[in-house]
């Protein structure tokens, strides 16, 4: 995959890939019917290493992350729409998850990232960490991407 420049960021990635830094970024398939929908944010193997999980609602046009960690590797589940924005090796790409698609991200240490709701409804983000949340030994170094 080609790295997005700065300038390149106010296009948005609307389709599933990985970068050579190892975000993944892949489709979760959500079982949908009248009463709504049902998705499993990981799988049995996925589950196996992970020390924390945290769900998150986030009103309208809100941001939540603008951090990076320094040794956890977090998988994050949105439900759309929703822009993500990633700041990889110094280089800022945003990607845009569709309105009612939901996409798992996995991202390794040291990669900066931020959500921002983009619809009119609060958004869901499920995020598991294979660190325990220690808030006197955070792994978190906060920086304002979005």
């Amino acid at each position: 995959m080609t790295r997005m420049s700065r300038t390149q960021a106010d296009s948005p990635q609307t389709h599933a890939n990985s970068s050579p830094d190892g975000v993944h970024i892949e489709p979760v398939k959500a079982h949908r019917d009248a009463r709504g929908s049902v998705f499993e944010p990981l799988n049995d193997d996925e589950l196996k290493s992970q020390r924390n999980v945290h769900v998150v609602l986030t009103g309208p046009n809100e941001v939540r992350g603008n951090h990076r960690h320094a040794s956890a590797v977090e998988m994050t589940t949105v439900v759309g729409p929703c822009l993500v924005r990633l700041k990889e090796a110094g280089v800022i790409r945003d990607v845009e998850v569709p309105m009612g698609e939901t996409w798992r991200f996995t991202i390794p240490p040291g990669v900066t990232h931020a959500y921002r709701n983009t619809g009119n409804e609060p958004m869901v983000l499920i995020s598991f960490s294979t660190e325990v949340h220690d808030p006197n030994a955070s792994d978190t170094t906060r920086e304002q991407i979005l």
